[in-house]
This record gives C-alpha cells, structure tokens and sequence, in this order.
C-alpha cells in the first residue's frame, strides 16, 4: 500500500530555514510549504489543512503558541511540530501542554526533524 503524501507546513520568519527544509522534507515525496509570516500561513492553513505544521517559536506578529492553539481549534489531528532557537524547558513544557506534538531546539539537522516528522506521521496513521 502507498502511504499518503504529508502536507507540511513550515512557519519561521528567517526564510533561510524554510528554504533549507523544504527539500529536504520534500526528499520523502511530501507536500511541503513554507512560510515566514504567520497571519499568511494561517490563512492558507484556513484554505486548505496540513497534516503536519513546524513552526518557530519566536516570530514578530504572531508567535507559535498562538498559532499551535489556533490550528488545533480548527484540526486537532493535525501534528504541531515546535521550533526553539531558545530552548527554554519552559517554552517547550508550555509547547507540549497545549497540545504541540514534539518540539526541536536550533540549530537542528534536517534529518533529526524528518524523524520526528516520521513518528508524527505514524500518529496521523494510527
């Protein structure tokens, strides 16, 4: 049986992130999109739901706990996958609280986020 593609959406305000992990998320075969500003990501997101969302933390308008709460309002089977360039235990507890799947801690290897991205996956399949 073919798995699914994943639609993955990728939410950081430094765009070199989004472009260093669109191909190498896109190297499975999933849908990835990414974007650096969160109202826009939202309201794509509002268009059309992912399966999975990475987002950073800390970005101008609208931080990731806002958006983490935000898409599990409106789909809560979708996996929130949180970035920290401050990877304060209390940032990722508060993350993890409200429902963020996993969190991963800057500077990160493209690989350890496709693990994670993996067993998010395998939760969505369940």
């Amino acid at each position: 049986m073919e798995e699914k593609k994943l639609k993955i959406m990728v939410i950081d305000d430094e765009n070199i992130v989004g472009k260093r992990l669109k191909p190498a998320l896109e190297k499975t075969g999933d849908i990835v999109e990414t974007f650096e500003d969160g109202e826009k990501a939202l309201a794509r997101f509002n268009e059309s739901p992912f399966d999975i969302v990475v987002t950073d933390i800390r970005m101008e308008k609208i931080d990731g706990i806002e958006i983490l709460e935000q898409i599990n309002a409106k789909s809560p089977h979708t996996k929130v996958i949180i970035i920290t360039g401050y990877a304060t235990v209390e940032v990722a507890r508060e993350a993890l609280s409200k429902g963020a799947f996993d969190f991963i801690a800057k500077p990160f290897k493209p690989g350890d986020l496709r693990e994670i991205i993996k067993r998010a996956s395998k939760e969505l399949r369940a």
